[in-house]
Formats: structure tokens, sequence, C-alpha cells
């Protein structure tokens, strides 16, 4: 049986709770050590003092940015080919992927350059302090550096989740990021480069990571083949590309905006509430990363069998992946509840730091088992091509709901405004997923009975 057909054969017929785990636990191990190592720069850098953690905090907004296009290209281009290839419609597939894997490179290119030509204006609008300003740029300009190598591994990445291969995901994603953790003290305190050595570091990772995912395909050890000859000068092409990976552009593009409100607000209360709500970011994307991970090991699954109109398994996979991410969300969010001061203080000693971070993330533990139903929502939405209504649920949480609450909220409860931001946020978001949800599967039945 050709490789294809055995890869179309496992995504159709493996029963579901079987396959949404062979996906999801290699993407939740590579997202873990994705946010380990961005934890591990939070932990070396705040060694260095509260200004320079925070300036940790600012630069991953820039470092959204890339990844709100990237993803948007990445996820994209991932969400289409899951469907191609159930349909079996391998040609499509190879077109989509070459023509997404150069717009990603010359979208990471045309980042470096203007980055840097701006750069000092960019952090002051991402949130810098007169005092953070200096740490901020010494971060952000070998971040710029490697935009290029960063945009095209995710969309490298998405592809070998979108065909069904996590693990060879895994692989690229984790390598990296091992060697930014090993990096991390050696560049930051033996070479004594400061907060340079940390940025170089999250640099060379990301080359590592570009270089082995990119070798899975010039090896051919993947479906989809990228060639010069299949990147597409149809403008469709593109479109397409563009319209299924925008609910991803503005779940990240929102996120960065989102954390630029948070740095600006948070920094009306000092250095210290910019660093702590930096950490509890880092924090709680760590934990995220069980949910994500688990949303996208079920969304290549919800993809082919869409394409292939196996239904029943859309519905299984959905129902499946629901309960676990929920109870393993609540079992986590209690740790964190319990064990939140302790955490803080893993990676700052500033006691108003680990004050003000403790309780931002209590409240963020409280709601923590209600994210799953809304990451999911948007996900199946994106992986069956319906852009508008997944666009339209990833804009909620750190967007249509966020924004107002920023601005709102500082202003009636100062500092604990800034704190329950998000997590009433999130409630709002789930509140919301569940009718467009509800009605979707209610839908799907009616399909399926027909067919």
């Amino acid at each position: 049986m050709h490789t294809k057909d055995k890869q179309f054969e496992k995504m159709t017929n493996t029963p579901i709770p079987k396959l949404v785990s062979s996906l999801a636990i290699p993407t939740i191990i590579s997202m873990l050590i994705t946010s380990i190592y961005n934890m591990a720069d939070t932990y070396f850098v705040s060694q260095l003092g509260t200004s320079a953690s925070a300036a940790t905090g600012i630069v991953f907004s820039l470092m959204a940015i890339i990844q709100a296009i990237a993803f948007a290209i990445g996820i994209g281009s991932g969400s289409t080919i899951s469907r191609r290839l159930g349909e079996q419609n391998k040609e499509e597939a190879d077109i989509l992927g070459s023509s997404g894997f150069v717009t990603s490179l010359v979208f990471g290119f045309i980042l470096l350059v203007f980055g840097n030509i701006f750069i000092e204006p960019l952090m002051i609008i991402l949130g810098s302090t007169e005092t953070i300003l200096p740490y901020s740029i010494s971060y952000a300009k070998y971040i710029l550096f490697a935009a290029p190598f960063m945009a095209t591994s995710f969309i490298l990445n998405n592809i070998l989740r979108a065909e069904g291969k996590a693990n060879l995901a895994m692989v690229g994603i984790g390598i990296g990021g091992l060697i930014n953790i090993i990096l991390d003290p050696i560049f930051i305190f033996s070479f004594k480069l400061g907060i340079s050595g940390a940025a170089i570091a999250t640099a060379t990772s990301q080359f590592i990571s570009f270089i082995i995912l990119l070798s899975f395909y010039l090896r051919r050890k993947t479906i989809v083949q990228f060639s010069i000859k299949k990147i597409s000068r149809n403008i469709n092409t593109y479109f397409i590309i563009l319209k299924n990976g925008m609910p991803s552009f503005f779940r990240q593009g929102l996120a960065s905006i989102a954390t630029v409100a948070l740095n600006f607000n948070a920094g009306n209360y000092g250095d210290s509430a910019v660093a702590a709500m930096s950490i509890v970011g880092r924090i709680c994307m760590l934990i995220f990363c069980v949910v994500i991970g688990y949303g996208q090991g079920y969304q290549p699954v919800v993809g082919y069998n869409y394409g292939a109109k196996n239904y029943h398994r859309v519905k299984e996979s959905f129902l499946f992946t629901l309960k676990v991410g929920t109870s393993i969300m609540t079992v986590l969010a209690i740790i964190g509840f319990i064990l939140s001061p302790k955490i803080m203080s893993w990676f700052i000693s500033d006691s108003e730091v680990i004050k003000i971070g403790t309780n931002a993330l209590r409240y963020q533990c409280l709601v923590m088992p209600l994210m799953t139903l809304g990451v999911l929502s948007n996900m199946t939405f994106q992986a069956v091509g319906k852009p508008l209504h997944a666009t339209f649920l990833t804009s909620c949480r750190q967007g249509i709901f966020f924004l107002p609450l920023i601005i709102i909220l500082p202003k009636l409860f100062y500092l604990k405004g800034v704190e329950i931001t998000q997590p009433i946020s999130d409630i709002l978001t789930f509140a919301i997923s569940i009718p467009f949800i509800y009605k979707f599967f209610k839908n799907l039945d009616y399909n399926n009975n027909e067919k």
C-alpha cells in the first residue's frame, strides 16, 4: 500500500481515542518543550533584575506578531491540506504546501529588515518603559534575525501535523527547544552576554528546528512535497490559505495586542506588575499547552474525516477531546491554585512580583477548566473550512471581550482589574462558544443521517 493510502486508512479508520491521543501527545510534548524554553528565558533573564525580566514580556509581544502571521500561513495551509488529503487530492496539497512555504519565508525576511530599522519605536509601542527599553532592544534584535526561520518552521510543523505525522514535528521542535535550554545559561552567564545571550540562544534553537523540520521534506519522509514548479501563480491559492488561516492570525495577533494592552496597564503599577504578569503569562502558556496540544492532535482528525465525509468520527473526536482536555485542565488548575506562591518564587525573588503574580495566577486557575470548549470550538470550525465562525470565536478571548475589559476593569478595580481581565474574558468566551458548536453538530447529525 502506498504511503499516502496507509496514512488515509490510519486517519479515517483508527479508533478515535487512540488516533487523537497518538497525534496529541507528540504535539503536547513539543509545545511543552517550547513553553519550557520560553520559561527558561524568563527564569535566567529574571536573575538579571526586574526590568530585564519585564523585557521578556515586551519581546514576547513581538514573537506573538511573528507567530500570528506564521500561524495564519501554517494552519491556513495545514487545515486545507488535511481536508485535501481526506479527499485524496495530493496534487493540490503539494501546491498549498509549496506556496505556503515560500510565503512564510518572504514574510520572515521582510520582518527581519523593517523590524531592525524601526526597533526602538517598535519596542516603545509594545509597552517598554524607559528602564525596560535597553533590555528589550538587546533581546529583540536577535529575535528579529531569527524571524525567517521561526516563521518557516511554523508552516513545516503545521503541515506535518496536518498529515498526521505529529511525531516528526515533535522531533524538530523538541530538539531545538532542548538546545535553547542548554544554551541559555552558557550564553547569559558563562559568556557574560546578559539578556542578549538569551536571545541568541533562542535564535540558534529556531534555526536548528528549521533545519531538522526541512530535512524531513527533503528526505521524503512526508506525504506533501515542496517543489518550485508547484508554487502557485494563482492568487486564489493564497486567498484560500489566508482565508483558512485568518482565525489563527486573529488568535495570535490579538494575543500580541492583548499583551501590549496588558503591559501598558500593568506598567501603571511599576515594573514589578509588568514582570509579574509576564511570568504568569508564561506559566499559563505552559499549562495551556495541554489543551492546545490535544486540539492540534484533534484538528487533522477532523479535517481528514470531514473531507472523507465520515461525520460520525468528527463528532466522536470532538467529544473525546473535550472530555480529556477538560479533565486534565481541572487537575492542573487545582495544582496551580494551591502552589501559586511557590511557582512564582521559582522565577524571581522580588516579593512584590511574587505577590502580584500569585493573585493573577490564582484568578486564572479558577477558570482553566472552561477553556477547553472555546479552543476546540474554534479549531473545529477552522478544520472544516468555516473561517468566519472560527475567526469570531478566536477573536473573543483576547479581542472582543479582553480589550474592552482591560480598559474598563483597571479603572474600577485598579491592579486587581488587570489581574482579573483575562479570567473574565475566558468565562465569556466559554459561554459564547456553546450555541455555535451545538448548532454545528446538530447540522452535522442531520447531514450524517441524510448520507
